[in-house]
Order: C-alpha cells, then sequence, then structure tokens
C-alpha cells in the first residue's frame, strides 16, 4: 500500500480525517514528502487543539452560571467610541448551551471576512440577540462613555429574552439584573465575543452605508476614525450630519 500511495493521494488523505492506522502507516514510511506532509498535519492539528481549548476557557464563566441553574446568559458589548463620526452600537447576545463556533473571539483579532462569516452563524445559532444604537447627537450631549452605556442597556432591553445574569464588557448598566464587569471581557468570555463581533458587523455596514450619503470623508474604509484620508475630507468639506461636534479637532474649529 505504501509502495503504491503517492504523495498527491497521501496530502488529500491528511486533509480530511485520517484514521489512526493511516496515520501509523504514514508515520513508517520513509519518504520526506510523506514525513514534510506529517509534520504540516501535527502542526494544524495542535493548532485545532489550542484553538479548542482557548474556546472553552472563553466559555468557563457561561458553564458556571449554566451549571447554577443560570439558563440565559447574556454577554454585552459595544464598538465605536472613538471614532470622530456616526453611532456608538452595543450588541447583547444569548449563547446556546451547545455553542460550539470555537473561531468567535474578540473582534479586533478576526479580519473582516472571519467576522461577516461569524456574523451570519451568530444570529443563526444565538437563543436571542439584541442591539443599541446611539447616535452622534446624543454622544455630544451627554459624553460617549454614558452614550455606551445608553446602547448597552438599549441592547438588553431590545431582547425577546430577559437574561438572568450579564456579562459585560469593562462597563456597568443601569438594570435590575444581576452584572459582571469583565475588563477586557471579549477575549474572556464567549458570549461577549459573540457580542462584539455582532456589534462590529452592524457598525461597519451602517458606516458603508453612510459613505454613499456623504462621500468624501471615506467612511467604508475608516469607520468613522480620523484617519488622514477623513482628515482630509473634513478640512475639505467640513462636518456632515452624523460628525460628533465635541470630538477634537471638529469641537476646536467647527463646534460653538
Amino acid at each position: 500500500m505504501e509502495k503504491k500511495m503517492t504523495i498527491a493521494q497521501a496530502k488529500r488523505l491528511l486533509e480530511e480525517d485520517p484514521t489512526p492506522e493511516l496515520l501509523e502507516t504514514f508515520r513508517k514510511d520513509g519518504r520526506k514528502g510523506i514525513q514534510k506532509l506529517l509534520l504540516s498535519y501535527d502542526k494544524r492539528i495542535q493548532k485545532k487543539l489550542q484553538k479548542q481549548a482557548e474556546f472553552e476557557n472563553r466559555l468557563k464563566l457561561e458553564r458556571a452560571y449554566w451549571n447554577f441553574g443560570i439558563e440565559n446568559v447574556g454577554g454585552i458589548d459595544e464598538v465605536g467610541r472613538g471614532p470622530l463620526a456616526g453611532p456608538v452600537i452595543a450588541c447583547c447576545v444569548i449563547l446556546p448551551h451547545d455553542f460550539d463556533l470555537i473561531d468567535v473571539n474578540d473582534s479586533k483579532q478576526l479580519t473582516a471576512e472571519k467576522r461577516e462569516k461569524l456574523y451570519g452563524l451568530i444570529l443563526e445559532r444565538a437563543i436571542d440577540v439584541g442591539i443599541g444604537c446611539v447616535d452622534n447627537r446624543m454622544i455630544d450631549r451627554i459624553n460617549i462613555y454614558e452614550a455606551a452605556r445608553v446602547a448597552m442597556k438599549q441592547a438588553v432591553e431590545s431582547l425577546r429574552i430577559k437574561p438572568e445574569q450579564l456579562l459585560i464588557d469593562a462597563m456597568q448598566i443601569e438594570t435590575d439584573i444581576p452584572q459582571k464587569k469583565l475588563i477586557k471581557g471579549d477575549a474572556k468570555s464567549a458570549s461577549i465575543s459573540a457580542a462584539s463581533i455582532v456589534a462590529k458587523v452592524n457598525r461597519d455596514h451602517l458606516m458603508q452605508f453612510y459613505d454613499r450619503i456623504y462621500p468624501g470623508y471615506g467612511f467604508s474604509k475608516n469607520d468613522g476614525y480620523g484617519t488622514k484620508e477623513h482628515l482630509a475630507g473634513l478640512e475639505k468639506l467640513g462636518p456632515c450630519p452624523i460628525h460628533r461636534m465635541t470630538f477634537e479637532p471638529i469641537k476646536s474649529k467647527y463646534f460653538k
């Protein structure tokens, strides 16, 4: 068998789900090509096991609550505190107890393509998802910190199912639901990670829409952050209706 097996055939088999017997056969094969394929396979499996372990670690808090009889745990995160334009958006996600999307992680650790893919899967599999949105005018009135808290509260209140426990990334909100504040929670809780992805993708889509309405600032590329292109657009066009007038450098030049 091993003499008839070509390197190309071995590669195809290793890309699938090889049996222990087949792996043992390959390990006894002295050809350098086969051993190189095995090394690549072992690294891939090790990486997958590490990712699985990290995911299980991000589910520890949720599992602890579930095991204690608290069925619905809501993870909350927000996005959009730093930009010069657009809203701050928050999301609350209640995950099912059999949630197994191991790639769900802090949205900042993922590519845009990966976030888009996970966004749809999270919406399909979550028990419930709530969104909160506070626009630039409200941000200017109450400040960005309070606006983020309001958006988080909106996200919780928009859920169909009321959570029995909240896990919140670095903040606390006004609610009668027990809540746990987690520093860097999007890296410590799968629920918060899922919320960070949904909030981020929602806001990205919205800023792409705004880019068509208010061209010249590069909103689809910078999401409202103060990039060189954005600042050049501001200099040429002045602020548009979604700019935050209390944020610098807009405040000093345009806010009265």
